[in-house]
C-alpha cells in the first residue's frame, strides 16, 4: 500500500478543509448548546457530495475508492469543528448510503442514491434496540409476510439522525430459527403506515446530530423495500460496519490533527515562569504522545480503508482501527484540555466540546469492548 497521497487526493483534501473552515464552523458552539441540526449546512455538504463520497458518479456520488473516502473524511474532521454535523454525515453515509449502493437493486439505487448523495434526503440506521445493545443480532423487531407486503413490528433506539430522517434502513427478524442468518434489511420511508420517529434524546456530545427512537407498529412495506434479499441482513449490516469502523475513524484522525496543532501553538505561546510551557517536560511529553497517537491512528485507518476493497474480509482491520483511533481521540482530547489549562475548560475555546464529542467514539459502531472480542475471534480465541 502506497501511503503517499496522489496530487488528486491532496487537492481534494485541501478543497474539503477549506470548505469546512469557511462554511461549517460559524455557530458551532451555539448549535451544540441548543442541540440544533443545521439543515442548511447539510445541504451545502450535499453540494460537495460529502454524503455520497464513494458512490459511483452515475448515481450522484463522488466516485472515490475507500481510501479516498477516508482521506476526504479526514479533511472534513480536520476542518469542521462541529462534531455533531460530521457524525451525522458519517452515520448517513456509512451505515445507510453505502449499504444501498453495495446491496441495492438497480431500481433502488436509481431511486434513492441521487437524493441521498446530494443531501436532499437524510437517512438513519435502525439496528440497535433497548434490550439488545452490543449484541445487535439479538433483536426483537419482527417482520412477517402478509400477502404481498411485509408487516414490521418493533422499536429501535440510539438512532442517529432518527428525529430528522426521511429514510430508515431497518433490520428485522424474518426467520427466527436461523439466528443472525434470519435477519432482513428493509428501506422504510418517512410517512409509511405504522412507522414514526419516537422519543428524541438529550446527550453529552455530538449534540447537533439528533438521536432518538424509531417505532414500527404494523409498518407495511413491499418486496421492493428489501435490501440485499430476504435473510441477508447480517451480510448487509456487517459490511456497513466495516466501512463505518474504518472510515468514521478518519474523521477522528482529522480532529486529532487539529487538536495537536492547537496544543503545539498553546505550548509555544503560553508562558509560565518566564518560558513557554512547552519547555516543561510534563507538557512536551503530552504533545509527543498526541503525535504518536495521531500517526498510528492514521496508518491504521488508511490500512483498514485500503483493505475494504482489496480483501473479502476487512473486519479485523476495521475493528483494530476503530479500537485504537477512538481510544486515541479521547486521550488526545483530554490532553488538549490539560495543556490549555483553565482555558481548555471554557466553552468559548471549543476544546471541551471536542472532548465531550470524543467520548461517544468508544461506544458507537460497536463498543470498544466488542471490538476486542471481534479481534480475539479472528485470532481463533
Amino acid at each position: 500500500m502506497n501511503l503517499d497521497l496522489t496530487p488528486e487526493q491532496k487537492l481534494l483534501q485541501g478543497e474539503i478543509t477549506r470548505f469546512a473552515r469557511t462554511e461549517l464552523n460559524a455557530g458551532a458552539r451555539e448549535r451544540d448548546r441548543d442541540q440544533e441540526f443545521p439543515r442548511d449546512l447539510w445541504a451545502k455538504c450535499g453540494e460537495m457530495r460529502l454524503q455520497g463520497l464513494p458512490v459511483p458518479e452515475e448515481y450522484g456520488g463522488g466516485g472515490l475508492d475507500a481510501l479516498g473516502t477516508a482521506i476526504a473524511l479526514e479533511a472534513l474532521g480536520y476542518g469542521c469543528e462541529d462534531g455533531g454535523l460530521v457524525f451525522a454525515i458519517c452515520a448517513h453515509l456509512l451505515a445507510c448510503v453505502v449499504p444501498i449502493w453495495k446491496h441495492g437493486t438497480e431500481e433502488q439505487r436509481r431511486r434513492w442514491l441521487p437524493r441521498l448523495c446530494d443531501g436532499s434526503l437524510i437517512a438513519v440506521n435502525g439496528m440497535t434496540e433497548p434490550d439488545s445493545g452490543s449484541d445487535a443480532f439479538a433483536m426483537s423487531t419482527r417482520a412477517r409476510r402478509d400477502g404481498d407486503v411485509w408487516v414490521i413490528n418493533g422499536a429501535k433506539t440510539f438512532s442517529s439522525n432518527g428525529p430528522i430522517a426521511d429514510l430508515a434502513l431497518v433490520y428485522a427478524v424474518t426467520n427466527p430459527d436461523k439466528g443472525f442468518g434470519g435477519i432482513t434489511a428493509f428501506i422504510v420511508e418517512k410517512g409509511a403506515d405504522g412507522f414514526r420517529a419516537g422519543q428524541k434524546f438529550e446527550k453529552m456530545g455530538l449534540r447537533s446530530c439528533p438521536i432518538g427512537e424509531l417505532v414500527l407498529e404494523d409498518a407495511r412495506v413491499g418486496d421492493d423495500a428489501i435490501l440485499g434479499g430476504v435473510d441477508a441482513g447480517a451480510t448487509v449490516f456487517s459490511q456497513s460496519m466495516d466501512w463505518e469502523r474504518a472510515c468514521l475513524g478518519a474523521t477522528h484522525v482529522g480532529t486529532m490533527q487539529r487538536l495537536l496543532e492547537g496544543a503545539v501553538k498553546q505550548a509555544r505561546t503560553r508562558k509560565s515562569g518566564g518560558q513557554p510551557i512547552g519547555k516543561n517536560q510534563a507538557v512536551s511529553h503530552k504533545i509527543a504522545d498526541m503525535k504518536v497517537r495521531l500517526e498510528a491512528s492514521r496508518l491504521l485507518t488508511y490500512q483498514a480503508a485500503w483493505r475494504l476493497e482489496q480483501t473479502r474480509a476487512a473486519a479485523m482491520d476495521a475493528s483494530i482501527a476503530k479500537l485504537h483511533v477512538s481510544d486515541s481521540l479521547v486521550a488526545s482530547a483530554h490532553d488538549a484540555v490539560q495543556i490549555m489549562g483553565g482555558y481548555g475548560f471554557l466553552v468559548e475555546q471549543g476544546v471541551e466540546r471536542t472532548l465531550r464529542d470524543a467520548v461517544a467514539s468508544t461506544i458507537y459502531s460497536g463498543t470498544n469492548e466488542m471490538q476486542k472480542s471481534i479481534i480475539a475471534r479472528w485470532l481463533g480465541l
